[in-house]
C-alpha cells in the first residue's frame, strides 16, 4: 500500500509518482513507441495505480475507471443479450437502477436473491445464468455472503462470480483469493479515502477476461484521469490507517448504538451477534467500518440528520469524516417499495459510515441528536 507497485519514479528517483499530466506521448520514429501512445489507452500514473491495486487484492489485471458505476458498467458489457445474472437483493441502488433501467434494454435478465442464504442463490440458476453479482458485507443491511461457497456453486454452472468490495478493501477481504472472478469496487470511497475523487476499479486473474475488459475501457473510453489516479494512489499509502481506526470507532459505536432506548436494531458486522460474524471472521481480516440502525420511531430520522454536528449529512461512505445518510430517499430510492421494505431500507433505517475522528466525539454528537 505505502510503496504501490513500482515504489518511485525510476526515471527521477522521485517518490511521489508522478502526474504525467499528457493525453498523447511522442513515438521515437515509426514502428517504434516507448510503450504509451494515447492517454485513453494507458497513461503511466494510471498504469501504476492499476498494477498497485491488481497487487493489493492478489490479482493480475487492473483497469481503473471514472467512477465505481463506470467499471459496473464495463462489466456488464462482457455479457450478450439473453444472458441471466442473479445479484444481492440488498445493493447499491446505483448498481440496481443500471441493471434495471439500463441493461434490461440490452436484453440481459437480473434475479435478485439473499445471496447470504446459498439454497437461495442455488434455486435462481437458469439454463441462461452467466454470472452472479454479489456486494458483500451488503449495502445497506450488511449481510455477509459465503464468497468461497458461491464461487464453487456459480463455477460448477460455467457461470462466473463477480464481488464489490467496496466495504472491506482488500486489506480486509480478497474475493481473488476465494475463487472469485473479478473483483470491484468503488474507489471513491475507502481507497481514496478524503471524499474528494471518483474512480471505480475492476480487478482480475484471467487473461482474456482481462483482454475483454481492455477493449471496453480503451473503447468507451471512461478512464481514470492522471490526476485522479495520483489521488488514488496517494489515499492507498494510508488505507491500513485509516481502516484500522475507522473499524476501532465503529465497533465501539455499534455497541453503544445496540444498548441505546431509541435504536431497534442495529447492522453491523462486528457484532458478535450478527447472524455472519463467525462466516466474516473467516473470510475477512476485519469487520470494516459500516453501520446501518434502525431507530424505533420513524420521526427520530429527521431530528438526527438535523441534528448532528460531527457527524455530517451526505451521501457517499468511506472517507476520513463521518457520514450519516437515509438510504430510502437517497441511496436506495431507485430500488421499488416493495423490494426495500422485503430488505429492511425503510423509513426507520439510517446509514453510518464511520470516520477518523474521535470515538468519543461521534459517539457524544449521536447521544444529543437522538435525546
Amino acid at each position: 500500500m505505502v510503496h504501490g507497485c513500482k515504489g518511485y519514479d525510476p526515471t527521477t528517483g522521485a517518490v511521489s509518482f508522478p502526474i504525467y499530466q499528457s493525453a498523447t506521448f511522442r513515438h521515437p520514429g515509426l514502428h517504434q513507441t516507448t510503450g504509451y501512445d494515447y492517454s485513453r489507452l494507458q497513461n503511466p500514473t494510471r498504469e501504476e495505480l492499476e498494477n498497485t491495486l491488481a497487487n493489493l487484492e492478489n490479482g493480475k489485471h487492473g483497469f481503473a475507471f471514472s467512477s465505481g458505476m463506470a467499471a459496473v458498467s464495463t462489466v456488464l458489457s462482457l455479457f450478450s443479450p439473453g444472458q441471466h445474472l442473479i445479484v444481492s437483493d440488498d445493493l447499491y441502488g446505483g448498481t440496481y437502477r443500471i441493471f434495471e433501467e439500463i441493461y434490461k434494454r440490452y436484453g440481459l435478465e437480473f434475479s435478485y436473491v439473499d445471496s447470504s442464504r446459498i439454497k437461495e442463490v442455488e434455486q435462481c440458476f437458469k439454463d441462461n445464468t452467466a454470472a452472479v453479482f454479489i456486494e458483500t458485507p451488503s449495502n445497506p443491511t450488511m449481510k455477509v455472503s459465503d464468497i468461497a461457497a458461491i464461487t464453487e456453486l456459480a463455477g460448477s454452472r460455467g457461470a462466473l462470480t463477480i464481488i464489490d468490495n467496496t466495504f472491506l478493501t482488500p486489506y480486509y477481504q480478497r474475493p481473488l483469493e476465494l475463487g472469485a472472478d473479478i473483483v470491484l469496487h468503488s474507489g471513491t470511497k475507502y481507497l481514496g479515502g478524503h471524499n474528494d475523487t471518483l474512480a471505480g476499479f475492476i480487478v482480475v486473474n484471467d487473461d482474456d477476461l482481462a483482454e475483454r475488459i481492455k477493449l471496453v475501457q480503451k473503447s468507451e473510453g471512461a478512464v481514470l484521469a492522471p490526476f485522479d489516479s495520483w489521488l488514488i494512489l496517494r489515499g492507498i499509502k494510508t488505507l491500513g490507517l485509516r481502516v484500522e481506526k475507522q473499524q476501532q470507532n465503529a465497533i465501539r459505536i455499534a455497541e453503544w448504538l445496540n444498548s441505546h432506548p431509541k435504536v431497534d436494531k442495529v447492522y453491523y458486522v462486528g457484532l458478535p451477534d450478527h447472524e455472519a460474524y463467525e462466516l466474516s471472521k473467516k473470510q475477512a481480516s476485519g469487520f470494516g467500518s459500516m453501520i446501518s440502525f434502525a431507530v424505533k420511531d420513524a420521526a427520530l430520522v429527521e431530528q438526527v440528520l438535523e441534528r448532528v454536528q460531527v457527524v455530517i449529512f451526505a451521501e457517499s461512505l468511506g472517507g476520513v469524516e463521518s457520514l450519516i445518510t437515509y438510504p430510502m430517499v437517497q441511496t436506495h430510492a431507485a430500488i421499488p417499495e416493495e423490494m426495500r421494505e422485503r430488505i429492511g431500507v425503510n423509513d426507520k433505517l439510517l446509514r453510518l459510515s464511520v470516520g477518523i475522528e474521535a470515538a468519543e466525539d461521534l459517539i457524544a454528537d449521536l447521544e444529543q441528536a437522538l435525546k
